[in-house]
């Protein structure tokens, strides 16, 4: 079996009295989609940005192609970042800009010197066009729908031509048409570009129809991994429940109504 891409071992992260992981274990394969699913506050997202080096390791390390994440300086982090794009969760576009200056944002702060204005427009029509958002360049991020504005950060995320690319909660706040699209767009994505997708979502539709792999983080570890077959044939109570969106049996009606 080759190396895998990402290795989390050990890894563990706390805020203050609250333990996020405890002994986070999991490899990323060079070319899959890998969704993350779990609850609300397990630390998905966490997990996404411990890899980039926006959030600091307790404790373990995180391996990317080779190399230690966990021991970088800000200089080899930015090197990373480079080749890890991540799309956040509310877009994070900037509205004092245009479209097409957000998506050659992170082109022009990390190529400055080795592209001309022209290969960069050219570089951003490319990605627009990818997320099916051709000719708008000239618009404002507050003149786009919600649907429109993921799928100009997700231009903004590929534009760079990242070998891994992350996404968090790619398709809250969507309506089902828009989150189609949104899945449509991961998949196809991979298929164009052959790069190595992690996802995060809540959204088990959209992990069952998107994803190679599956992970669930529960308790600040990974309870169950495997292929959605797998996945979806687990007998870890807790995997089943969260699949069927069912409360854990031990939560009384009573207790939910006075936490």
């Amino acid at each position: 079996m080759t190396e895998p891409l990402v290795r989390f071992q050990g890894v563990r992260k706390a805020f203050g009295p609250k333990v996020v992981y405890r002994g986070l274990d999991l490899e990323i394969r060079r070319g899959e989609v890998l969704t993350i699913v779990g609850g609300s506050g397990v630390g998905k997202s966490v997990m996404l940005k411990m890899l980039i080096g926006l959030l600091t390791v307790d404790a373990g390390s995180i391996v990317f192609d080779g190399k230690q994440v966990t021991t970088m300086k800000e200089s080899e982090l930015a090197l990373v970042r480079r080749r890890i794009a991540m799309l956040f969760q509310a877009g994070a576009l900037f509205d004092s800009m245009t479209v097409g200056e957000n998506v050659g944002y992170a082109l022009d702060e990390h190529f400055r010197y080795v592209m001309g204005k022209k290969e960069i427009a050219e570089r951003v029509h490319w990605a627009l066009s990818l997320v099916g958002l051709p000719g708008v360049e000239a618009m404002a991020p507050g003149d786009l729908s919600g649907g429109m504005r993921k799928r100009v950060a997700l231009a903004r995320a590929i534009a760079v031509h990242p070998e891994v690319l992350l996404y968090d909660e790619p398709t809250t706040g969507l309506d089902p048409i828009n989150t189609a699209r949104v899945n449509h767009l991961i998949t196809g994505l991979q298929e164009k570009l052959n790069i190595t997708s992690v996802v995060v979502t809540h959204d088990m539709k959209s992990a069952q129809s998107i994803s190679d792999r599956i992970a669930m983080v529960h308790s600040g570890q990974v309870i169950c991994q495997g292929t959605v077959q797998e996945f979806w044939a687990s007998t870890d109570r807790r995997v089943s429940d969260f699949i069927e969106g069912r409360a854990p049996r031990e939560e009384s009606v009573e207790a939910l109504l006075t936490s």
